[in-house]
């Protein structure tokens, strides 16, 4: 039976999508089959669904989402009452919950609808559909008593109307008094009930949201400009300096347009970073001339200036009625959604209520889901070298806006604000650190000097060593100021993780001097090493358990997530080297989700072959039976015996982990690369990685053409790890 979860509120004005969003978050965290259903609707398509579908790559055709819209409801209401009503929309919702694992219902929004008695209707439709009531109440605006009394009579009135309620969310409570009203709730209500306080951000418009509601044209500004959000208006009539000392961060300033003095220096002020703005709205239909315009781009590249017809007074009116709203040109309105969700509410415990059973398979978004869950639960420092880098920066932002983990960006702060400033990113909670005017070089560099007396490093050379920002991470890692380091959207894998060889070590590491990373990547991202493949005692180390440093890639294909190892580290690992880092891929797989059942491939199966490169793979096979003999693995064995059912069925019938396998170890760094690279791009697959593993803490390595989710997953990784090496 499907499992179905009403979501619903007592009036309008509750913000209710930060709930939708954060239940649907949950949902897709089980499983991979979430159908949505709304019964009432304003318009067709809704904004709510277009952002679940675009979020949640939902392939759900738009046209079951929707009972029907409200003038046909309050038509068949007025004409044929209620419970012909609501038997339609029963009818139109089975049609949905017979294709889903479980159903997601958006009540009515208790806006204009002409519908008598919304709340009564909402609490029969989710006892007619089968589904539990998490009931969402607004408390923007009232205070503490209020607030609770208002709770309990909803509560009250859904669980008098037979409801099966799972919990209260009360949303956009003033954040002085999140506390106090949560204390009483819990001492009040028979269910959990979660208090949300209320974000700015979140009913703040966008610079395009309010350009469209004011019909107002585009001077400047680039897509992430105009993602902006407006925290506040500040009307410029004053002279300059007055303006200036108003300014407020997020700010958007509004100003006549032939006050050509109060554009350039609004846009000054946010180049400089004090404050950044969120854009300029030019009132009266005046533009300034082609000469300021061009200033005004130089000054501060993608800040929108905006022009508008109407006069300052209209103009304010219109914008103090607009409110943000979510929908999916807003992604950054999301992940702060996301983010004050999963702080405010014991998603865990929700879970629990919703009794939704975890599908046994492992799906691309339930893997990217549980990374960020797993990184939140026990919160880590990350260290981001490349702070500058505009990826990194938007990945810096997700992160904070999740509230997945801390960090610390390195760089220059002033050119890394600005970077910030222009594309509409608050780095208030972030750490910056210059390595080259850091207070740390000094200790850095004696200890760097220390752990390299062996090749006649000085403090003097170690000095200059250290301000390399991927030098400087490392060490913040290694002293304990930094739980880990993600690296390479700009460097090379070498440049990366060379310094974790030499830095981060442990005993019992061995290999051979000249077994070092190279200078550059061969096109490839691979660190060239020796065919040892060892970390030397003198370069680096390795964990205790592990003999060598090697990699993982986390590939999400469309309906399933394999483990890829070793396609970035070692060229030619032997037979006992390739056993160590199949075991070490297992452990990786399953600390991350993944069911390890490992395929040591070859270019035959079984013992259909014979020579130098299938016996490796056959020995290394047999290491590892021998070691760990509660892994599951098989090997030789070609990749469509590993991954194919039928291929599998006919080439080892009797195989456990043949037709099946989720951890695919490459008989080298070759085969690994090409195929990794293959699948990636052919079958459309996201590439999280590499993953290193073998390192006593935690490094990893971007690809160079790392996408910003890609930049958020692995970050999220390396916070996991360090969980672990604590």
């Amino acid at each position: 039976m499907t499992r179905s979860v009403y979501v619903t509120g007592i009036d309008r004005g509750d913000g209710r999508q930060v709930v939708d969003l954060g239940v649907m978050e949950l949902l897709t965290r089980q499983v991979d089959r979430v159908g949505v259903f709304r019964p009432l609707v304003h318009d067709d398509p809704d904004r709510l669904f277009e952002l679940l579908r675009a979020r949640y790559r939902l392939s759900q055709d738009p046209g079951t989402v929707y009972g029907m819209d409200y003038h046909e409801a309050s038509a068949i209401q007025a004409e044929q009452g209620t419970d012909e009503l609501v038997s339609r929309l029963v009818e139109r919702f089975h049609r949905v919950a017979a294709d889903y694992e479980v159903v997601l219902v958006l009540g009515t929004d208790f806006a204009a609808t002409q519908l008598p008695d919304e709340l009564a209707l909402n609490a029969r439709l989710a006892n007619e559909f089968g589904a539990s009531v998490i009931a969402v109440v607004g408390g923007r605006g009232q205070d503490a008593e209020s607030v609770r009394a208002e709770t309990r009579n909803a509560y009250r009135a859904y669980s008098g109307l037979g409801c099966d309620v799972l919990s209260m969310i009360v949303n956009r409570v003033a954040p002085a008094d999140r506390d106090v009203v949560a204390e009483r709730l819990a001492a009040t209500l028979p269910v959990p009930c979660s208090v949300l306080p209320d974000d700015p951000a979140l009913s703040a418009p966008t610079v395009a949201q309010i350009t469209s509601a004011l019909g107002g044209t585009v001077l400047l500004g680039d897509d992430s400009g105009l993602a902006r959000d407006a925290l506040d208006f500040v009307f410029g009539g004053a002279m300059l300096p007055n303006l200036l000392k108003a300014l407020t961060p997020g700010c958007m300033v509004v100003t006549p347009g032939d006050r050509a003095d109060l554009v350039v220096g609004s846009l000054a002020a946010h180049s400089a970073g004090t404050p950044p703005i969120a854009g300029v709205l030019l009132t009266l239909g005046e533009r300034p001339g082609e000469e300021i315009l061009t200033l005004a781009a130089r000054l501060a590249p993608g800040t929108p200036v905006v022009s508008v017809a109407g006069g300052s007074f209209p103009t304010a009116a219109e914008l103090f009625a607009l409110e943000g709203r979510l929908n999916a040109a807003t992604p950054r309105k999301a992940e702060t959604a996301l983010g004050l969700f999963e702080r405010h509410v014991d998603t865990a415990a929700l879970l629990d209520r919703v009794s939704v059973a975890r599908s046994g398979r492992v799906t691309p978004m339930m893997f990217e889901h549980e990374l960020l869950e797993q990184a939140r639960a026990d919160r880590r420092r990350v260290v981001l070298p490349e702070g500058t880098e505009e990826r990194v920066l938007r990945a810096a932002d997700v992160l904070m806006r999740r509230d997945v983990c801390d960090l610390t960006l390195l760089g220059d702060p002033d050119t890394i604000r600005k970077k910030a400033a222009d594309l509409g990113i608050d780095l208030a909670e972030t750490q910056l650190i210059d390595p080259q005017t850091s207070e740390l070089r000094q200790s850095f560099a004696e200890r760097y000097a220390q752990l390299r007396a062996h090749r006649g490093v000085t403090v003097e050379l170690a000095y200059d060593v250290v301000s390399d920002v991927n030098y400087f991470g490392t060490l913040m890692v290694q002293e304990g100021l930094a739980d880990g380091m993600v690296s390479g959207a700009v460097h090379s894998t070498a440049a990366t993780i060379r310094p974790a060889f030499e830095i981060i070590k442990t005993k019992g590491a061995e290999r051979s001097s000249s077994g070092r990373a190279a200078a550059g990547d061969g096109g490839t991202k691979g660190a060239e090493r020796s065919s040892s493949g060892r970390a030397a005692a003198g370069d680096g180390g390795t964990k205790p358990a592990a003999s060598i440093v090697s990699s993982v890639f986390f590939m999400c294909l469309a309906d399933k997530v394999l483990v890829y190892g070793d396609c970035a580290v070692n060229p030619d690992p032997d037979a006992e080297q390739l056993a160590d880092i199949a075991v070490q891929s297992a452990a990786t797989a399953a600390r991350f989700g993944v069911d390890p059942r490992i395929a040591m491939l070859s270019y035959s199966t079984g013992t259909s072959g014979t020579g130098a490169d299938v016996d490796k793979v056959r020995e290394a096979t047999e290491r590892v039976r021998a070691s760990r003999p509660d892994l599951r693995i098989e090997g030789p064995i070609q990749y469509d015996a590993a991954v194919e059912p039928s291929v599998a069925a006919t080439k080892l019938p009797d195989s456990e982990v043949a037709g099946q396998a989720t951890v695919l170890i490459f008989p080298d760094l070759n085969t690994g690369n090409n195929t990794y690279k293959a699948v990636q791009r052919s079958a459309g697959a996201v590439a999280v990685g590499p993953v290193l593993q073998g390192l006593r803490k935690p490094v990893n390595d971007l690809s160079r053409g790392a996408l910003v989710q890609d930049i958020v997953n692995t970050v999220a990784i390396t916070a996991i790890q360090a969980q672990d090496e604590e």
